[in-house]
């Protein structure tokens, strides 16, 4: 089935012809999904058309409102992604890295937003998104928050004014179900301090293994017993019950320290940063964006 026309049957595409953007979530039953529907059913922005899980899902069949402890009912969860761009205006994605790679050969097919909050890429599949967003317009973000990302601009500031003297510490602390390490967004505060000190992160960067904790953890401190070389960029990853994400970014100098941090209350921050992001882009041609580029930074 070819789905570059976008023939929608019954559903009006244009934004020009409706107040409401049709958004399918993708990965709908996870943490993020949930939060993305609630919101979606409380605005008079945006409309779910199709909610998404794999194929072995065991919420198959299930009212995703219900789910995702919404009021209202109507939408089933699905496995069929095809049928589902077909009536998008653009789909939110917080799946997985095969559903996620899947999905971006639909949307350039279709020509439509596709937002990604999945992470956990390799450069192999980053090349993959960035031959889709050839002919569909990605966003692509490891945090969608605005604090956070105006804290990565901080950092590169930072790491402009820095030599090969200080050396990096970014830790982030997530909730025990959380796969990959480094997050995503981890991974972007590294980019951001490499590029503010015009480094390769890959020759810089030192990542440990995730630590299971369960107090308070002051991410404004080095870890204890930590030790890094000068010039190096650490990644230290922690999983706690309950917590929504926290990142830290510590330049350690000779006898001074610089804390950065952003912490995290609610994943309402990330679906209201994903909504904007699917709003944004629907005027948008084709190309690989960034949250920076939906923020104006």
């Amino acid at each position: 089935m070819c789905i570059r026309d976008r023939e929608r049957s019954n559903y009006a595409y244009s934004v020009r012809m409706s107040e409401k953007i049709n958004i399918t979530i993708i990965g709908a039953a996870g943490k993020m999904g949930c939060e993305l529907i609630r919101q979606i059913s409380n605005s008079s922005n945006y409309n779910l058309v199709a909610a998404i899980e794999g194929k072995d899902s065991k919420f198959i069949g299930e009212d995703a409102y219900k789910i995702a402890g919404s009021s209202i009912e109507g939408i089933k969860i699905s496995e069929d992604l095809i049928s589902a761009v077909t009536k998008s205006d653009a789909l939110i994605d917080f799946s997985s890295i095969e559903s996620t790679l899947y999905a971006t050969e639909l949307s350039a097919q279709a020509r439509i937003v596709h937002v990604i909050g999945t992470t956990g890429f390799d450069k192999k599949h980053d090349e993959m998104i960035q031959a889709a967003a050839r002919h569909a317009t990605i966003i692509k973000s490891g945090n969608m928050s605005l604090g956070l990302n105006i804290l990565l601009g901080i950092v590169q500031n930072a790491s402009k004014l820095l030599d090969d003297n200080w050396s990096v510490e970014i830790s982030e602390v997530h909730h025990k179900e959380k796969k990959d390490h480094p997050s995503g967004t981890a991974l972007s505060l590294g980019s951001f301090v490499a590029n503010g000190m015009d480094i390769d992160l890959e020759n810089k960067k030192v990542i440990d293994d995730p630590i299971d904790i369960k107090d308070e953890i002051n991410l404004t401190k080095m870890k204890e017993g930590l030790v890094r070389k000068k010039g190096d960029i650490g990644f230290s990853s922690y999983r706690k019950e309950g917590v929504v994400g926290d990142h830290s970014v510590i330049f350690e100098g000779n006898n001074e320290r610089i804390a950065l941090a952003h912490i995290a209350e609610s994943r309402d921050i990330f679906a209201n940063g994903a909504l904007k992001a699917a709003s944004w882009g629907q005027d948008k041609e084709p190309g690989l964006y960034t949250m920076q580029d939906v923020l104006g930074f």
